[in-house]
């Protein structure tokens, strides 16, 4: 594709003094990217953001920051969120307007359409910072102190189900890999996401991804069948990445018919919301609070909330379990470190 897009040379950032460059080799980046593509190779992007015709954004950790000299046409824009979302071996159209893709770079790129985004097509590109990273990693970047790591490694190694919280780009999916890692490598890891992102340094780790419908409407694989799929391929670890829908019931299931060192993330931005968001995936699948209730205190051990400090830290900052509470779910924070 031409390039097409008018960008002010500017000069590569030096690293953050003093964080590690944990599992960071260079990017391989397609030249399909065109002008996006210093972006991505810029050690302190983690979110590059296109909003139609309107501008590019980019976020080095302190928020998204403007770039002035960014020119393009909707029709430009568009051509490259097709594209990208090509890129991953799916497809982007006015029957399909929105769509999420991860490349082979680990890279994902969420597209949305216009007219569906009213200000132009919009492009969201999540790039990672820390690839293939373990507890030791995580641990050097301040994700955790030593007393956590300590707790967290006992997690892994009692098989406890795990479900991690917090909100967009707090580092769930990272910590989740990065608990995968410290598996016993004679086990078998299944994971199941919407947009496959989960890269646990593990010797058998089998990936499922949910498929999008054909241009027909037909051959679409949901995270639900996936979840059920799963649990004939004899999982020591069955892993879903983000519950979003009805998979939840799924995944409660599973995790209270013996396959214990689970996991899942949610979306949440505080521990004492968790069990609304819960309540409220469950009422998608059909399930009353009083029975979500009871699966959920009997499927998870723990769970572990994350926080994204406005200087760009991420780390666990609270702890909680859950508990029935006049048929309801609730959840107390506990500090087991």
């Amino acid at each position: 594709m031409p390039d097409p897009f008018v960008i002010r040379p500017r000069a590569a950032s030096a690293p953050s003094p003093g964080v590690p460059a944990v599992g960071h080799a260079p990017l391989d980046i397609d030249p399909v990217f065109g002008p996006l593509a210093e972006y991505c190779r810029d050690d302190d992007v983690t979110d590059i953001f296109v909003n139609g015709a309107a501008g590019l954004f980019v976020d080095r950790g302190h928020g998204a920051e403007p770039v002035p000299a960014w020119s393009a046409s909707e029709r430009e824009v568009r051509d490259l969120a097709v594209a990208l979302v090509g890129l991953g071996g799916r497809h982007l159209d006015d029957q399909a307007p929105c769509v999420d893709v991860r490349l082979q770079t680990g890279i994902r790129v969420h597209a949305v359409l216009a007219p569906i985004s009213t200000s132009g097509t919009s492009l969201s590109i999540r790039v990672p910072r820390v690839r293939a990273a373990d507890l030791d990693a995580l641990a050097d970047l301040g994700a955790f102190d030593a007393r956590q790591h300590s707790w967290l490694l006992t997690l892994v190694a009692e098989r406890a189900n795990i479900l991690i919280t917090g909100g967009t780009g707090t580092g769930k999916t990272t910590l989740l890999s990065a608990l995968l890692s410290a598996a016993p490598a004679s086990e078998r890891i299944v994971t199941i996401e919407d947009v496959a992102e989960l890269r646990p340094r593990h010797p058998h780790h089998v990936a499922l991804e949910a498929r999008q419908s054909n241009l027909e409407g037909a051959g679409g694989i949901s995270l639900a069948r996936l979840v059920r799929e799963s649990l004939r391929m004899r999982p020591d670890r069955l892993v879903v990445g983000e519950c979003r829908g009805e998979e939840v019931r799924e995944l409660l299931t599973a995790l209270n018919t013996g396959h214990d060192g689970g996991a899942g993330t949610l979306h949440a931005s505080g521990l004492n919301d968790v069990p609304a968001r819960l309540e409220a995936l469950g009422a998608l699948a059909g399930m009353d609070a009083t029975a979500l209730a009871r699966q959920v205190v009997s499927a998870f051990t723990v769970v572990l909330h994350l926080e994204r400090s406005p200087g760009g830290q991420r780390r666990i900052t609270q702890a909680g379990e859950f508990a029935v509470v006049g048929d309801r779910l609730g959840i107390a924070e506990v500090r087991p470190w």
